[in-house]
C-alpha cells in the first residue's frame, strides 16, 4: 500500500509538471500562430487539476450547458493534460461537423477501453482512418442496417416484439419495473434479429424468453456493461500520465478485463455454437444472418476471433441499450403528461382498431408516436456528448476559434436539442411541436443533417445503428400502448413521477420507472 501511495505522489508530480508545460504552451500559442486563429475562450484552468473545479457537482452535459451561457457555444476547457474543446450550439456544430469531420473524427481513448484489446478492435474507438474501422463500418452498412437487411429481419422483430408484449400480459394488473423488463427484450429482440439466438434465454438455460430469470440474467449482463462504463468516466491516473499506463495503478484496466471477460463469455458461447452447426453442414442451411457475414471474414482471414466477439458485444448490448433508454422515457414522459398519452393512445386505436398486433410498417401512418418519440428523443438523448469526438490534425477552425490537434471535442447534443433560441419553451415536453405545418421542428429527420436534432450525432462518426432505432423503437412503443393502458402506481400522481438523470452507459432516469400495465379488453 505504501508503495502504491508513493507511486500516486509521483504521478501527481508528474500531472502538475505536464499541465505547467501545457500552460505554457498555451500562452506561446496566444503570443504566436493563434494570434491569427484565437483558441475559444475558456474557464481559466488551474495548474495540476485543470477546469476541475468548475466541473463539480451534477452531469458533465448540464455543467458544460452552464459554462457555455458565460464563455459561449464554442469553449475551451483543461482536463488535467488534456485539452477540450465543448461545442453546444446548432450553428458551430454544423461548421465543425461538415467543415472539419475528417479532422475532428479521432477518439480520445482511456485506458480502460484498452482491456483485452477491445480498442484496437472497437468501432466506437479506433481511428476512422483505421482500415479495420472502415472495414467494420462497410460490413454494418451492408449486412444489418441497409435497408433489404433490415427488412429482411423484420419478421424476427416483430415476433420480438410480441413475445415482449406476452410478458406484460402475463403481469398485467401489477407494478412492473419497466425498463428491466423491456431491457431482456430487446436484447432478445437484437440477438434474435442478427445472431439467430435469444441470448437470455441461453444465459439461464430456460424456455421462457419472458420469465423473470431471463429477465435477471439481461440485468446481470447490463450490470456489465454499466461497470465498464463507469471504469471509462472515473479519473485514471493511466490516463493522465500515460508512461504509467502499463502499472495501471489504480486497477481500472484490470477491472474492465474482468466485467469484458463475463460478456465475451456469452458472446463465446454464441459464436462456438454457430461454428459447431457449420462443422456439421447445418449452418448455411439455417441461418443467413449478420453471425454468419463475420464468420465467413473470419475464415476468409479479413478479421480475428477477437474482432468479431467486439463488433457482436457492440452491435448487441449497444442496440438493446438504445432501445431501451429510448422508449423508457418515451413512456415515462406520456404518463407524465396524460394529455399526450390520451392523443397516442386515441391515433393508435383509431389508425388500427381491433387489429391484434402492429407491425413496422403501421407505425409510418402514425404521425402523433412519430412526434412522441423525436421529442422523448430530443429532450433525453442516449447520449448526451455523443461519444467525444478528437482533432486528429490542425486546422479545424470553428467559429472563427481554432481547436487544436490533440483536442477533446465534446458535441452537447443535450444543450443543442434545448437551445432557447431555436426550440420554443425547450425545457417542456410538447410533440406537437413536431406537427406545426410550415415549422422548422416538423422538417427535422434523425439522418443528422439538422442540427438542432441530432440524437444520432452526424458525419462519420454517426452511430451506425440509427436506421434500426428508427423503426424499432416507434414499433415497440406503438406495441406496448395497443395492448394496454397505462398507470402509475396506486397512489402515485403524474406530477410525482421524477424524470432526473443517472447517466451509466447512457443518460438513464435516475429512478427506474414502475408502472402497471393493464391489458386492454
Amino acid at each position: 500500500m505504501e508503495q502504491q501511495e508513493a507511486w500516486l505522489l509521483w504521478a501527481t508530480l508528474a500531472v502538475s509538471l505536464l499541465s505547467y508545460l501545457y500552460l505554457a504552451s498555451l500562452r506561446r500559442r496566444r503570443h504566436g500562430s493563434a494570434a491569427a486563429r484565437p483558441l475559444p475562450p475558456g474557464p481559466r484552468p488551474l495548474p495540476l487539476i485543470g477546469n476541475a473545479l468548475d466541473l463539480r457537482g451534477g452531469h458533465l452535459h448540464h455543467t458544460f450547458a452552464r459554462l457555455a451561457r458565460t464563455h459561449g457555444p464554442v469553449m475551451r476547457l483543461q482536463l488535467g493534460p488534456v485539452p477540450a474543446v465543448a461545442i453546444s450550439s446548432r450553428d458551430a456544430a454544423r461548421e465543425a461537423l461538415t467543415r472539419h469531420d475528417r479532422r475532428l473524427s479521432g477518439r480520445y481513448v482511456v485506458d480502460a477501453v484498452r482491456a483485452r484489446g477491445w480498442a484496437d478492435r472497437s468501432l466506437l474507438n479506433m481511428a476512422s482512418s483505421d482500415p479495420l474501422w472502415k472495414l467494420q463500418r462497410g460490413i454494418l452498412a451492408s449486412h444489418v442496417f441497409s435497408p433489404r437487411s433490415l427488412a429482411a429481419a423484420r419478421g424476427v422483430r416483430e415476433r420480438k416484439v410480441r413475445d415482449l408484449v406476452g410478458h406484460f400480459r402475463a403481469r398485467a394488473g401489477t407494478v412492473v419495473d419497466f425498463g428491466r423488463v423491456l431491457y431482456g427484450g430487446m436484447i432478445n429482440l437484437v440477438s434474435s434479429a442478427f445472431f439467430s439466438v435469444d441470448v437470455v434465454v441461453d444465459v439461464v438455460g430456460g424456455d421462457d424468453a419472458g420469465g423473470s430469470d431471463s429477465v435477471a440474467a439481461a440485468h446481470g449482463i447490463r450490470e456489465h456493461v454499466e461497470s465498464i462504463a463507469d471504469l471509462m468516466t472515473k479519473a485514471n491516473v493511466s490516463d493522465l500520465v500515460p508512461f504509467l499506463r502499463p502499472l495501471d495503478l489504480q486497477g481500472r484496466r484490470r477491472a474492465a478485463a474482468r466485467h469484458l471477460g463475463e460478456i465475451y463469455r456469452v458472446v463465446d458461447g454464441i459464436i462456438e455454437r454457430r461454428l459447431a452447426e457449420n462443422a456439421g453442414g447445418a449452418g448455411d442451411k439455417k441461418h443467413g444472418d449478420f453471425l454468419q457475414v463475420l464468420l465467413d471474414q473470419m475464415s476468409a482471414g479479413k478479421i480475428d476471433r477477437g474482432t468479431v466477439k467486439a463488433i457482436v458485444f457492440e452491435v448487441f448490448f449497444a442496440g438493446g441499450d438504445t432501445i431501451t433508454i429510448t422508449v423508457e422515457w418515451a413512456m415515462a414522459e406520456l404518463l407524465r403528461n396524460p394529455g399526450a398519452m390520451a392523443r397516442l393512445r386515441a391515433e393508435i386505436s383509431e389508425a388500427l382498431g381491433d387489429k391484434e398486433s402492429i407491425e413496422e410498417p403501421d407505425v409510418a401512418t402514425l404521425p402523433y408516436l412519430q412526434a412522441v418519440v423525436k421529442e422523448a428523443m430530443r429532450l433525453h438523448p442516449v447520449a448526451p456528448l455523443l461519444v467525444p469526438h478528437k482533432a486528429v490534425e490542425d486546422g479545424a477552425e470553428v467559429c472563427g476559434y481554432a481547436v487544436p490537434k490533440g483536442s477533446t471535442v465534446f458535441f452537447n447534443v443535450w444543450a443543442i436539442m434545448r437551445d432557447p433560441a431555436v426550440w420554443e419553451d425547450p425545457d417542456e415536453f410538447s410533440p406537437e411541436r413536431f406537427l406545426v405545418e410550415g415549422s422548422r421542428a416538423a422538417e427535422v429527420e434523425f439522418k443528422g443533417k439538422d442540427f438542432e436534432f441530432i440524437p444520432f450525432g452526424s458525419g462519420r462518426r454517426q452511430c451506425p445503428g440509427m436506421p434500426m432505432a428508427e423503426r424499432v423503437v416507434p414499433h415497440v412503443l406503438a406495441s406496448l400502448l395497443h395492448a394496454f393502458e397505462w398507470r402509475l402506481p396506486e397512489g402515485m400522481a403524474a406530477e410525482q413521477l421524477d424524470v432526473s438523470e443517472r447517466f451509466t452507459t447512457g443518460n438513464v432516469l435516475a429512478v427506474p420507472l414502475k408502472a402497471v400495465p393493464v391489458a386492454i379488453s
